[in-house]
């Protein structure tokens, strides 16, 4: 963890989240503002940037990579709620407002980079900056939205049916998840998919 001032390649990652699509509407004293509290955090497949029942929380921006969201019961078995990549940021910003724990982990799926600050620091940046406030709140309803579609899809579609939402919905990521996450969030055996896929189904 490095602070973002001090970071080797700083000017690359303040390019990177003026991609970001919360930020990219952000001035530039606001900008400046911001990156004065952010972090730059490197994980690895696997690391857990957040883990599921904790209170201390972050706001994460993906600047590289690809993260998951993911629920796991007490015998460890996991559902996975949705996948993030670059230009994509990550929150419980709801659990905090709400006081409870965060109800979901946050977990790299490949090798990632994100531009991370206090969930409350960046909350109080909120309050500061309405616009920025706004752009992020339809962010989070717009992640909520799409996580509500997702288990709609598991209990009506069939399996060559999941595939192919996710492929017309995230072509980018398609090729960059490993096959069993993938079966994981499309709650398929890792060899249906692979059947599927041979049969040419997908």
């Amino acid at each position: 963890m490095t602070l973002l001032e001090n970071h080797p390649e700083k000017n690359i990652i303040r390019l990177q989240l003026r991609e970001n699509v919360v930020l990219k509407e952000l001035s530039d004293s606001e900008r400046t503002e911001l990156e004065g509290h952010l972090t730059v955090v490197d994980g690895n497949k696997g690391d857990f940037l957040l883990h599921q029942g904790v209170r201390d929380m972050s706001q994460y921006f993906i600047l590289d990579g690809i993260l998951k969201r993911v629920v796991s019961n007490a015998e460890g078995k996991e559902m996975i709620l949705r996948f993030a990549n670059e230009h994509d940021m990550e929150t419980s910003y709801a659990a905090l407002r709400l006081g409870t724990p965060t109800p979901y982990g946050i977990v790299c799926v490949t090798k990632a980079r994100v531009a991370t600050l206090p969930l409350k620091e960046w909350i109080a940046f909120l309050s500061r900056h309405a616009e920025a406030k706004e752009h992020f709140e339809y962010a989070v309803m717009k992640g909520m939205s799409e996580i509500m579609a997702h288990t709609i899809t598991l209990h009506l579609l069939d399996a060559p049916g999941r595939v192919h939402r996710f492929m017309r919905k995230h072509p980018e990521l398609i090729d960059r998840i490993p096959s069993k996450e993938l079966a994981s969030y499309l709650n398929l055996s890792a060899e249906t998919l692979s059947r599927l896929r041979k049969r040419g189904k997908i």
